[in-house]
């Protein structure tokens, strides 16, 4: 495909080093001249300096035949004004980020009236992941499938989980729980295991099943379980005011930590359910004074990754069950392990695999086996993805066991007429059925492309 990336902040880079390293043909533009230096040299992409919504730029950048224009400056209106001038260039697609919540509840609008393909919200994307991570207090990182009727949750085996040591094809003798294994993180390997697999303390393992089997795994083999009543906030973002408005219809209390008056008076204002305090969140005192010993979960979400990690660490050490941080710069990951951090969010992540998603999909041509969800997992060294079966899906109605597929793909989930099945060698692939596949590869676009044979690396 051919596309052009407007923007090259944190989202729009992560998104030219994705789709650079998927074979496409990029083209990037932003203001900022060494920003553009920097990742031509880097990718193999082209590179412009200029507005992204001026015309002469963008028929520079060829959006005339580009078969997708993604438009993620930090102008909201920016994006919105270059995304209407590629649509009456011919643009195939046109995905803008839009970010204020005022925009954001005109999304359908913009998509049905002024004709763009896909609008993204990084601060919402990121405030749903934390209510899953919230509302399912055991994981590092939840991720929904099949409308919600299937979850992958991300697990860190401690000293005292009944999993250390264990063999995954033993693991029904911890659980009755229906549930797969699908990935583990070991230190720096990722695989995709076998039941043969042996478990340690300190591996990551991601899990899928239903939320009810997911919940009883997690109770019986010894992960945390209570449930999340209030929530402190530092840091008064747009994933704050997002996160509060989501909490409070779920019944959970959110008090919100802001330094700036106006941005105080603001959320006041929009968050009659929440508290709003006025105060640095970073200062022990106060976060004594308000109560954090007796806080079940505590969300940081200042704009310093340093902050909002060595907030976390004091949290766990005054005693609160979850602390959530966010956390941009991918290099700080490999310490995260080290200091022992329940969760890290990533919002650029949830975007750009959403944007990855959607484009799989078109380049397939909206073929009905093409992928419906994609999540990177494992620092985006794995992915799991959704699919539906149809007529055109190869090996229907053959036992798993006889299929022949590439290596390092698992099926890991199978939605069929609303139930739940984790795959065993005697199931079969049926029409309307939705797989999810957890794979290494990072190009796979079809169903099919899953079989031995029938995708080449």
């Amino acid at each position: 495909m051919y596309i052009v990336i407007i923007g090259l902040g944190k989202v729009g880079q992560l998104l030219t080093q994705y789709l650079s390293n998927e074979g496409h043909d990029v083209v990037v533009i932003d203001q900022n001249s060494k920003k553009v230096e920097d990742i031509v040299n880097q990718y193999d992409v082209l590179g412009l300096c200029g507005n992204g919504a001026n015309n002469e730029i963008l028929m520079e950048a060829g959006v005339e035949k580009a078969d997708a224009v993604i438009s993620v400056t930090a102008s909201d209106e920016l994006n919105i004004l270059a995304g209407l001038i590629c649509k009456q260039h011919g643009t195939k697609n046109t995905i803008a980020r839009v970010r204020n919540p005022d925009y954001s509840r005109q999304n359908q609008f913009l998509r049905e009236k002024l004709g763009f393909s896909l609008i993204v919200n990084p601060e919402l994307e990121a405030a749903n992941e934390i209510r899953r991570m919230i509302m399912f207090s055991s994981a590092m990182k939840v991720d929904y499938f099949a409308k919600g009727k299937i979850e992958l949750i991300e697990l860190k085996i401690a000293e005292k989980i009944r999993l250390g040591q264990l063999k995954l094809n033993e693991l029904s003798q911890v659980t009755k729980a229906s549930v797969l294994i699908c990935a583990v993180r070991r230190g720096e390997e990722v695989i995709i295991p076998n039941g043969d697999f042996i478990l340690k303390d300190k591996d990551h393992i991601y899990v899928t099943g239903s939320h009810r089997d997911l919940l009883r795994f997690c109770l019986d083999v010894g992960f945390m379980s209570e449930k999340i009543k209030n929530v402190i906030i530092v840091g008064g973002s747009k994933i704050a005011y997002y996160l509060s408005r989501q909490l409070a219809v779920q019944g959970i209390q959110t008090k919100i930590i802001e330094t700036n008056h106006q941005r105080c008076v603001e959320l006041s204002k929009k968050l009659p359910y929440s508290i709003i305090i006025e105060g640095n969140g970073t200062d022990e005192e106060i976060l004594l004074e308000e109560g954090i010993k007796k806080s079940d979960a505590i969300v940081s979400l200042t704009g310093f990754d340093e902050e909002n990690i060595i907030l976390s660490l004091l949290a766990k050490k005054l005693g609160v069950k979850k602390a959530i941080a966010k956390v941009n710069r991918i290099n700080l990951n490999a310490i995260i392990d080290e200091l022992n951090l329940d969760n890290i969010i990533d919002p650029k992540s949830f975007v750009a695999s959403q944007i990855i998603g959607y484009l799989r999909a078109k380049a397939n041509n909206d073929d009905s086996t093409s992928v419906q969800t994609l999540y990177k997992l494992v620092n985006d060294q794995v992915e799991a993805l959704e699919f539906v079966v149809n007529e055109k899906t190869k090996h229907l109605h053959q036992s798993l066991m006889d299929i022949k597929m590439k290596n390092h793909i698992l099926i890991a989930g199978i939605l069929r007429n609303n139930e739940m099945i984790i795959p065993k060698g005697h199931d079969t692939l049926e029409i309307n059925d939705r797989i999810i596949i957890v794979s290494s590869h990072s190009s796979l676009k079809n169903l099919n492309d899953i079989f031995d044979g029938d995708f080449y690396e």
